[in-house]
C-alpha cells in the first residue's frame, strides 16, 4: 500500500468540458453535462435573535417543541403571533394542469395506483369515447396522460448529470484496463431543491422540529427523534458560535442513504446504486411511514471490470474515490448555505432562516466502511483493532484521522490503524461534518441479519452438530424446524412452514425467525445458549422502541454485557473469538442513542423498503432497454403527482367527496377486510378499543341454546347470566348463585373476528402512532382447521408489565343486547402465571390453562366485556425436552390446544415486549 499519503483538501483543476475550476481527488475528474450555475439565494439576514443554547437542563414538565424564529421573505423576524403568509394567490379551483379534481385524480389512479400500462391507458380512452360520444375522454391515450403530468409545476425537481473519469497514470506496457478510459455518469436531483421541498410540505407541519429538544420526564432524559439527541444541540451550539448572524436560524440536517440493489438476476444481474437524502427535522415515525421523507436523490455509478483487473489496487481505489467523489459533488448545493443561513418557506407556512448541515448516514457495515474510509473487518467508530474490536478504545475522528495522515505511511495506517489513506472522504469538503460521527445505527444489518441469523442462528446449528452424533445431531435439528412450523398464527408473523429450510433469507425472514427462535431452542440446547439468543433479542426489541429513557439505556447496558458473558459457550465452536464487526456494534448503540435518538428512525429498513418505490417498480415499469432513463422519469412523475396532490389538499381543495348528488350509500361490509390481520392506523393518537367486525355470522340461529351447540360450548347461557349479574351489581364481591342470576333469553349475534385498535408507536404504524389487529374466533379459517386466538385482558393498571394483565384465549365473539344496553362480549379460557417471575432462560412468562378445580377436563370459562381486551397476545407451546408428534397432520392449528404450558412471547412485535415483561 506504499504510496501518496490522503489529504483533506482536494486539488483543484480545470474541468475539461466547461473550463471552470472544480475538485479533483483520486486520479478523478468531474463536470456536469451542462455549466456550473449557482443556485438561486434569497437575501442573507443578520438580525435573528441569540438561541437559548444553555447546556443545563430544565427538569419542569417536559419542553414543547420551541420553533425557530419566523421571518418575512425577505429575512427580517416577525412579530410574535404574527400569521405566516398565503400560500399562493391562484384559484380555490385551480387544479392546473388538469381540468378538474376528477381529471387529476383519474391520472393519480391511473398512474400512481393501478400503475396501468401504455396499451392499456389506451383502451381506456377507446372505450370512454366509444361509451361517451358526445365527450371527449380525459386523455386522448397514454402521451396524453403523461403530458399533462408532466405539466405539473408542483415538485418538479429536474434530474441533471455529471461525468467522472479516471484521470491517475496509465499502464507504460500494454493497453489501459476499459475502466480507465471509460466515462462514468452519475443521475442526480438538486439536494437543496429536495430539502425545501420537504420542509415546505404541508403534511408535515405537526411532524417535524423547528429547533432541538431536550425532553424530560420524571426528571429523566427521553431520547427520540433526532432532534432529541445531542448532536444536534453540539451542531446548533457551533452554528450559534460561527456568526451572531446564525442566531435565531433554524438548523436543517440531512439524512442520508446509500445502497446497491439487484432487480433482476441470472443473465441479467441489473444493478442501480440509488442515494437517498431527507431533512432530519421530520420525526421518525414520518420518516419510516414512507411520506416522502426521504427521497431518492442520486443514481450512483457501478465500475466493473474483468476479474483481470477486478483486485488491482487502482480499481479499487478509483472505485472507492468514485463513490465519495460523487457524493460530494451531489451536495454542493447545500455548502454555501451551510455557513450563510437562507430564507426558506416551511411547512407551517412561514419563511424561516435555514442553515443545513451533513447529518446521519444509513448504511449497512460494508457500506460503512466504504464511507469511513476504513479497512473492512474494523471499526467504523473507534479504534479497537480488528482481532479484538470488544477492547476498549478510543473513538475514531476527524483530527485523529489527520493527525495519522501526516505521520504514518499508507502501510502503517493500513496494518496498524486499518485506515485506507488515500482516499478523499465526502465529507471533507463540507463544515461541521466527521464520517465517524456521521455513520448511524443499523438495526436491520448489524442486529438482526447479522448477529442473529448470520451469526447466533448458524453457532446453533454448528454447536448442535459439534457436540452430538450426525444422526442425533439432524433428529435435534428437525426438532427445531418443527417447533418453529407449529407455532400458533399471530396477527403480523411470518409463518415457516418447514421451519429454517429455505436459502433465500430476506430482512422480513429474519425479523420474523426472531420473534419465534427461542422457544425452537429452549430445552434442546445448554441453558447458555439459550440465554445468549434471549439477551441479543431483548437488546434488539430494546433499542427498537420509540422512546429510550436513562433508565432503557442502563437496561441496555446490562443486557449487552450479559450477552457478552453468555456466549462465551460458542468458543467451542470459535476458538477465535468474536470480533465481528456488526456484533461488536451493540456497544456503540447507547451513544448512538444519546447522539441521533431512537434507532428505529435510522434504519436501513427505511432504504431497503425505499428501494421497492424507487427503484425496483418503477424497473418493472421499464421496457428493460437502458431502463435508468425511464426510472428516473417514472420517479419524476411520482413526485410530481405527490406534491400536487399535497398542494392541492394544503389549499382545502379535495376536501369532501369527489361525487356531486347525494352521498353513495356505503357498500356491504367485505369480507377480504376481515381477511386482513393487522396494519397501521392513519391519523393522530386517540385511545384504544376493540371492536367487533362489521358483520355477524350469517344462517346461525340467534337462540342462545342454539348458538351454545353450534360452537360447542354448552355452558354459554350459564356463562351469559353471570356475566349480566356482574354488569348489574359491578359492587358485589362474592360470586353469585345461579338463582340470583337475571334470566336470559335474547338474540345472540355472533362474530368470527373482532379488531383491536391500540398505540404502538415502535410498530409500523401511522403517523399518531396507532396500529390495528384482527383477533379470530372462528370455526374454520380460510376453509381449514379453527383458529381461536389469545389475547390481554386488563387486571391491575397499576402493576407493571405481565402483572397487570391476564392471558385468555377467546372461544367466541358475540353481541346481545339486554334491557336496552347493547353487550359487545367474548368467551374466554383463562391461564394463569406459572410462578411470580419470567423464566430466567428465555426472559418470557410462562402461564398454564386453567380448569375448573375438581374437573380437570372441563375448561374455566368467562364471558367477558369486549371493553376489558386490550389486544391480541402470543403463546407458544412449551416443549422443553420432549419432541412433539412428527406426524405431518400435527399442524400449528393443533399447538394451543396440544400442549400444557405455554411461553407469553413478548417478541411478537415490539408493542407485545413493552406490555408483557
Amino acid at each position: 500500500m506504499a504510496g501518496q499519503r490522503r489529504r483533506f483538501t482536494p486539488a483543484s483543476f480545470k474541468c475539461t468540458v466547461c473550463g471552470k475550476s472544480c475538485r479533483s481527488a483520486g486520479g478523478l475528474t468531474q463536470h456536469r453535462n451542462a455549466a456550473h450555475p449557482e443556485p438561486p439565494r434569497l437575501p442573507d439576514v443578520t438580525n435573528g435573535q441569540p438561541a437559548d443554547n444553555s447546556d443545563e437542563p430544565d427538569l419542569s414538565p417536559p419542553p414543547t417543541r420551541s420553533p425557530s424564529t419566523p421571518c418575512d421573505h425577505d429575512g427580517y423576524d416577525l412579530p410574535a403571533g404574527a400569521p405566516p403568509p398565503p400560500w399562493d394567490e391562484r384559484a380555490p379551483d385551480d387544479f392546473s394542469p388538469f381540468e378538474s379534481r376528477a381529471e387529476f385524480e383519474l391520472a393519480e389512479f391511473l398512474y400512481t395506483k393501478e400503475e396501468m400500462s401504455t396499451k392499456s391507458v389506451d383502451r381506456l380512452a377507446q372505450l370512454l369515447a366509444a361509451l361517451y360520444p358526445d365527450r371527449d375522454p380525459p386523455f386522448a391515450d397514454y402521451k396524453d396522460l403523461y403530458a399533462t403530468i408532466d405539466a405539473i409545476q408542483q415538485g418538479d425537481i429536474p434530474w441533471e448529470s455529471f461525468s467522472v473519469q479516471y484521470t491517475g497514470p496509465l499502464p507504460e506496457n500494454g493497453p489501459a484496463p476499459v475502466w480507465m478510459t471509460e466515462t462514468f455518469e452519475v443521475w442526480y436531483r438538486s439536494p437543496l431543491a429536495i430539502f425545501e421541498k420537504q420542509l415546505a410540505n404541508p403534511d408535515f407541519k405537526d411532524e417535524m422540529d423547528w429547533a432541538p429538544k431536550r425532553i424530560f420526564k420524571d426528571s429523566k432524559r427521553q431520547f427520540t427523534d433526532l432532534f432529541s439527541g445531542n448532536w444536534v444541540w453540539d451542531q446548533a451550539d457551533k452554528i450559534a458560535a460561527e456568526s451572531p448572524e446564525n442566531h435565531g436560524a433554524m438548523f436543517v440536517p440531512g439524512v442520508f442513504g446509500s445502497d446497491k440493489t439487484t432487480v433482476s438476476v441470472g443473465t441479467g444481474n441489473t444493478e442501480f446504486y440509488p442515494f437517498y437524502g431527507g431533512i432530519g427535522n421530520i420525526y421518525n415515525s414520518t420518516r419510516r411511514a414512507h411520506r416522502e421523507g426521504l427521497s431518492v436523490m442520486a443514481f450512483l455509478s457501478i465500475p466493473k471490470t474483468t476479474r483481470q483487473y477486478a483486485a488491482s489496487k487502482e480499481f479499487r481505489k478509483f472505485r472507492r474515490q468514485l463513490f465519495h467523489s460523487s457524493i460530494a459533488r451531489i451536495l454542493q448545493p447545500l455548502k454555501p448555505h451551510m455557513t450563510t443561513p437562507r430564507v426558506t418557506r416551511c411547512a407551517d407556512g412561514h419563511f424561516r432562516r435555514a442553515i443545513y448541515g451533513l447529518g446521519p448516514y444509513i448504511a449497512d457495515y460494508p457500506e460503512q466502511a466504504l464511507l469511513t474510509c476504513i479497512v473492512q473487518g474494523n471499526c467504523a467508530r473507534c479504534l479497537s483493532p480488528s482481532d479484538d474490536l470488544d477492547r476498549e478504545s478510543a473513538r475514531r475522528c476527524l483530527e485523529h484521522t489527520e493527525a495519522l495522515l501526516d505521520a504514518l505511511s499508507l502501510k502503517e495506517l493500513w496494518d496498524d490503524f486499518g485506515i485506507v489513506g488515500d482516499i478523499v472522504p465526502f465529507t471533507s469538503d463540507f463544515p461541521r461534518a466527521d464520517i465517524h460521527e456521521l455513520i448511524s445505527m443499523d438495526l436491520l444489518h448489524q442486529i438482526i441479519k447479522g448477529t442473529f441469523k448470520d451469526h447466533l442462528v448458524d453457532w446453533v446449528e454448528e454447536y448442535i452438530e459439534l457436540t452430538h452424533s450426525p444422526a442425533e445431531a439432524k433428529r435435534i435439528l428437525a426438532e427445531i424446524d418443527r417447533r418453529i412450523a407449529i407455532t400458533p398464527p399471530f396477527p403480523g408473523l411470518r409463518r415457516f412452514p418447514v421451519g429454517r429450510g429455505f436459502k433465500q433469507w430476506t430482512g422480513n425472514d429474519s425479523k420474523g425467525l426472531m420473534k419465534v427462535y427461542l422457544p425452537a431452542i429452549a430445552g434442546l440446547v445448554p441453558n447458555e445458549i439459550v440465554q445468549t439468543v434471549a439477551h441479543l433479542t431483548e437488546f434488539c426489541h430494546l433499542v427498537r422502541r420509540s422512546v429510550l429513557d436513562e433508565d432503557t439505556l442502563l437496561v441496555i447496558d446490562t443486557t449487552v454485557a450479559r450477552f457478552h458473558a453468555a456466549r462465551e459457550i460458542f468458543r467451542l465452536i470459535r476458538p477465535e473469538g468474536f470480533s465481528l464487526p456488526r456484533q461488536h456494534s451493540i456497544v456503540h448503540y447507547r451513544e448512538l442513542i444519546q447522539a441521533f435518538g431512537a434507532p428505529n428512525g435510522l434504519c436501513s429498513s427505511i432504504t431497503e423498503s425505499k428501494h421497492i418505490k424507487a427503484v425496483k417498480r418503477p424497473y418493472r415499469r421499464s421496457n428493460r432497454n437502458k431502463p435508468l432513463s425511464q426510472i428516473l422519469l417514472t420517479n419524476q412523475r411520482l413526485d410530481k403527482i405527490m406534491a400536487a396532490r399535497v398542494d392541492f389538499t394544503a389549499r382545502g381543495m379535495m376536501d369532501g367527496s369527489l361525487f356531486a348528488g347525494p352521498p353513495i350509500p356505503a357498500p356491504p361490509p367485505d369480507a377480504n377486510e376481515e381477511q386482513v390481520d393487522n396494519g397501521v392506523v392513519e391519523g393522530p393518537t386517540c385511545l384504544g378499543e376493540v371492536t367487533l367486525a362489521k358483520r355477524h355470522v350469517r344462517g346461525v340461529s340467534r337462540n342462545v341454546h342454539d348458538v351454545a351447540l353450534h360452537v360447542d360450548q354448552p355452558r354459554l347461557h350459564e356463562l351469559i347470566r353471570r356475566f349480566l349479574f356482574e354488569q348489574l351489581h359491578p359492587d358485589r364481591d362474592a360470586p353469585a348463585t345461579m338463582a340470583e342470576c337475571p334470566p336470559f333469553a335474547e338474540n345472540v349475534f355472533i362474530y368470527n373476528s373482532a379488531r383491536a385498535v391500540f398505540y404502538a408507536p415502535s410498530d409500523v404504524c401511522g403517523i399518531g402512532g396507532m396500529r390495528h389487529e384482527r383477533i379470530r374466533a372462528v370455526k374454520s379459517w380460510y376453509s381449514g382447521p379453527s383458529r381461536y386466538d389469545c389475547v390481554f385482558i386488563e387486571h391491575d393498571g397499576d402493576a407493571d408489565g405481565f402483572r397487570g394483565l391476564h392471558a385468555a384465549r377467546v372461544h367466541l365473539l358475540f353481541r346481545f343486547k339486554y334491557h336496552g344496553v347493547d353487550y359487545p362480549c367474548a368467551l374466554i379460557h383463562w391461564f394463569s402465571a406459572h410462578g411470580n417471575e419470567p423464566d430466567p432462560d428465555t426472559g418470557m412468562w410462562i402461564v398454564k390453562p386453567d380448569w375448573v378445580r375438581g374437573r380437570p377436563r372441563d375448561p374455566s370459562l368467562a364471558v367477558v366485556s369486549l371493553r376489558t381486551i386490550f389486544r391480541a397476545a402470543h403463546l407458544i407451546g412449551m416443549a422443553g425436552k420432549e419432541f412433539v408428534p412428527a406426524d405431518e397432520l400435527f399442524n400449528f392449528s393443533h399447538s394451543l390446544d396440544a400442549f400444557k404450558v405455554f411461553y407469553i412471547n413478548k417478541y411478537a412485535d415490539h408493542h407485545a415486549h413493552e406490555i408483557a415483561f
